[in-house]
């Protein structure tokens, strides 16, 4: 069985936070999910690179907006792929360095899942193809051939 994906939600409104982390989990993703910027900046800090998958904030929150969550986290650990996502607002320049933005009206269940799943398949890399291995001669071991 594969391992979970980890994707760190951050949203200041508990209730669309809640809704979000159970469409995420029904999914099969490990979900942490923060109401607080600072704090998901901490739990980016005392993280291993690699540990976390996604980062997935909302675009306005009183303390931090999502912009500057992400650059702030990306100064951490640059390789962390980042989601901002609007309930509010339709058009943004996203000066910020979010790899995907989802305006208003088209942030429905179904997109927001589609661009989780391919911002993690990404973070993940290309799939690793092993070569076949050759057949070996009559005598000869594993052990034989590595040693």
């Amino acid at each position: 069985m594969r391992p979970k994906k980890t994707i760190l939600c951050v949203d200041d409104n508990e209730q669309i936070l809640s809704v979000r982390t159970f469409l995420l989990e029904t999914r099969g993703y490990r979900v942490i999910a923060l109401t607080n910027p600072h704090e998901a900046l901490d739990v980016i800090a005392h993280s291993l690179p690699g540990s976390l998958d996604l980062l997935l904030a909302d675009l306005i929150m009183p303390q931090m907006d999502g912009n500057e969550l992400v650059r702030r986290a990306k100064d951490l650990h640059p390789q962390l792929p980042a989601m901002i996502v609007s309930g509010t607002v339709t058009a943004y320049d996203r000066a910020g360095r979010a790899d995907v933005f989802l305006p208003k009206g088209a942030c429905t269940p179904a997109e927001l899942l589609e661009r989780v799943r391919i911002l993690v398949a990404r973070k993940r890399g290309p799939k690793k193809y092993s070569l076949p291995s050759a057949p070996m001669a009559p005598g000869h071991s594993i052990a034989a051939v590595s040693a």
